[in-house]
């Protein structure tokens, strides 16, 4: 039987007692705020329990986790397809739980392909639903909006532009802001970062943040490596540092380090993507929400993605936004510039990068764009989240 199977049988008697309250992330960025949100919780119903799926800081902080989380991180079109089966095997074996434990409420947490479906079925068995993270139905297929009426109770958006969709269309929402935003200051501390990490106080250092999925790795892994020896060329002084996600992620950045045979002063990093972040001067990052983070450091940036051929063509016809970089899109203008595909190669995001080693007025027009966009998304997310899903409970009857 497998984890979840043992977990339905457990279950199957029901509850009557304290809050039960089920979560599913299904990558990085999606756990840190699941974390933050099960804290906030707590701290009004410290007896609560927490269900779902979610990795290791949601799991810190009390969430039993039925699946290990990096079985749902796959991204793309195309790409998902080799792992369809399992996936739809988890969120059968998932909704079959929770269908009979009955959660008093279910979040889904970004992951909309996966998590949206299982708000649907959980909610036509009257359990409330919260999906936490809009996806980007302002870029493209704004129609989705409607399949999220009927699959979701309240919308939980990061950005305050993306309210006034779901208002359009009848959905329930609330702009909570970020928890990176209140949590990553305003003067991030190079200083101290670079003695954390044992860098030089006055060396020119260049983060690479290629992704945390293991198809990120695949598909940009080498192509960063490359566009930093591209740089060493130009700038021999550079020293490079790698932030991995996770133990597997570091090792699969060796391997592909070692059949390289580039020789580089680069230090591969366990966690401590902020820290890199902190300390360096410039940062190479793969697109998605680690261009957030470099933001809210306010670290020049370059952007660069590359997926399967095949996804690429289908979402050039589908997206009608200028930008996919989040910094971009929130700026309304391209304070980062962005390399896709064919045009990410590692001369041009080499050059790009050392262009902003040194002081610009475009480096700095960036700059200050970068610190009123992390003011505007201050906004005490996890507080501000948890109150809105409490005022659900609520409204459903579920709390007095």
């Amino acid at each position: 039987m497998t984890q979840m199977g043992q977990g339905m049988k457990a279950g199957a008697t029901g509850r009557r007692g304290p809050l039960c309250i089920a979560l599913v992330a299904g990558e990085a960025s999606g756990d840190t705020l699941g974390a933050g949100l099960i804290r906030a919780l707590k701290q009004q119903h410290p007896d609560a329990e927490f269900i779902g799926i979610g990795g290791p800081r949601m799991q810190a902080e009390g969430l039993v986790s039925h699946v290990p989380m990096e079985r749902l991180a796959v991204m793309g079109l195309v790409e998902v397809l080799g792992r369809l089966r399992e996936l739809l095997r988890i969120r059968r074996e998932l909704v079959a739980f929770l269908k009979q434990r009955r959660p008093d409420v279910f979040i889904g947490i970004d992951a909309p392909d996966f998590t949206l479906g299982v708000e649907q079925r959980l909610r036509d068995t009257g359990i409330p639903t919260v999906h936490y993270v809009s996806p980007s139905v302002w870029a493209w297929r704004e129609k989705r909006v409607l399949g999220i009426r009927q699959s979701t109770d309240l919308m939980l958006t990061l950005f305050p532009f993306e309210e006034e969709v779901y208002r359009k269309h009848g959905v329930a929402v609330r702009c909570v802001g970020h928890t990176l935003a209140d949590h990553i200051p305003m003067e991030p501390d190079r200083a101290a970062a670079r003695q954390t990490l044992g860098l030089s106080a006055d060396a020119p250092v260049i983060a690479l943040l290629p992704g945390s999925r293991n198809g990120e790795l695949r598909k940009l892994g080498l192509l960063f490596l490359q566009t930093a020896a591209w740089c060493l060329q130009h700038k021999p002084e550079l020293q490079f540092i790698l932030p991995c996600a996770n133990p597997e992620r570091r090792q699969q950045m060796q391997d592909i380090l070692d059949a390289s045979g580039l020789q580089l002063p680069l230090t591969l990093l366990d966690g401590q993507s902020h820290e890199a972040l902190a300390a360096c001067d410039a940062v190479l990052i793969a697109s998605g929400t680690a261009t957030l983070e470099a933001m809210l450091f306010k670290r020049p940036m370059v952007v660069a993605y590359r997926m399967a051929s095949l996804t690429f063509k289908i979402l050039k016809r589908l997206v009608k936004v200028g930008h996919v970089a989040l910094p971009n899109l929130l700026a309304g203008q391209e304070v980062a510039p962005e390399f896709l595909q064919d045009a990410a190669t590692p001369a041009a995001m080499g050059q790009a990068l050392l262009d902003r080693l040194g002081p610009t007025p475009e480096r700095d027009q960036a700059e200050a764009e970068f610190r009123q966009l992390h003011q505007l998304l201050r906004r005490n997310a996890d507080q501000s989240a948890a109150d809105a899903v409490l005022e659900l409970l609520r409204e459903k009857g579920r709390l007095a």
